[in-house]
């Protein structure tokens, strides 16, 4: 069994970044939209109007709380009737030495970025299982797979996403459930002025000046991407579409996008990577679940 035609699509952290962009063209093209949020008669109230504008259904939830993942995806099924995609977009970055981020700034990145799209899949995957058919997609980062210095915190967690999600992707393809991770670059979104800093003050001073370097490179890097106008957020949102609507058997694992030159170089990694899991698969004698998942797992990964 296939996912429907027209889908509903969760989506968490539409508040801002690339979760509002996802919504237009999922609307667009008939799709029956949810979005997630934190405060949304707060100070995410605007973000939440154009939503509703957009015919989407704006719903409160925290992905730090059990208890609000729990009962958003009770609401949405009781209202909607069913889920079919559940979009993990909700995620925070830092900017930092990584030495002076203390082990709870870790903690608080961890339970948004890792543990949030952990009990959101948890919460959803008994009823996408019921249903034998679903999708759902990880928004990753080009993060996920090397490591850039000063981003330290965010590059662990986008990493453990990306494990998190290899093996999701493995165990529910028997329930004939897809699992995707996208890997976007870096986009010029509220992303980046929302980026946290480490907490522990006393030890950001004694690094200096490599903590003046984070400064820096955020400067240069915010320049080139106002420089760079094809590194258009749209195009994650594009990826998030093509995913929902591309027919079974045929969806990639990993889709990278990115128009800045990051991903010509991990596109190579992620299909080098396809090969030596399936290898390593293969001597296991656990080759099959590999097979189930789909076109990704040979073929590695697709760039826009």
């Amino acid at each position: 069994m296939g996912v429907r035609q027209i889908a509903t699509a969760f989506i968490t952290g539409a508040g801002g970044g690339f979760g509002a962009r996802m919504a237009r063209p999922l609307r667009q093209a008939g799709h029956t939209v949810v979005g997630t949020m934190r405060d949304s008669t707060g100070r995410n109230a605007a973000a939440a109007a154009q939503l509703r504008a957009l015919g989407v259904t704006v719903r409160e939830m925290d992905v730090t709380s059990d208890a609000s993942v729990e009962q958003a995806i009770a609401d949405t099924i009781a209202e909607v009737g069913t889920l079919d995609v559940v979009v993990n977009n909700a995620g925070v970055g830092v900017i930092g030495v990584q030495e002076a981020f203390t082990a709870t700034d870790l903690q608080r990145l961890f339970d948004i970025n890792v543990f949030g799209a952990h009990r959101v899949t948890r919460g959803a995957t008994p009823h996408l299982r019921a249903n034998g058919s679903g999708r759902v997609v990880f928004m990753s980062s080009l993060l996920g797979r090397i490591a850039v210095p000063l981003y330290g915190p965010y590059n662990a967690s986008k990493w453990a996403l990306e494990g998190l999600a290899e093996n999701y992707s493995l165990e529910l393809s028997g329930f004939g459930i897809d699992v995707a991770i996208i890997e976007p670059g870096g986009y010029p979104t509220s992303f980046i002025p929302n980026l946290v800093t480490p907490s522990d003050r006393d030890r950001v001073a004694a690094l200096q000046p490599l903590s003046d370097a984070a400064t820096q490179f955020l400067h240069g890097f915010e320049q080139a991407l106002a420089s760079n106008e094809a590194q258009d957020p749209q195009l994650v949102a594009d990826a998030l579409l093509a995913l929902v609507t591309a027919p079974a058997g045929t969806r990639p694992f990993r889709t990278i996008v990115d128009r800045m030159g990051m991903g010509d170089h991990l596109e190579g990694y992620n299909a080098h990577l396809a090969q030596v899991t399936a290898g390593i698969f293969g001597a296991f004698g656990i080759a099959p679940m590999l097979a189930r998942r789909g076109a990704g797992a040979g073929q590695g990964a697709k760039r826009l």
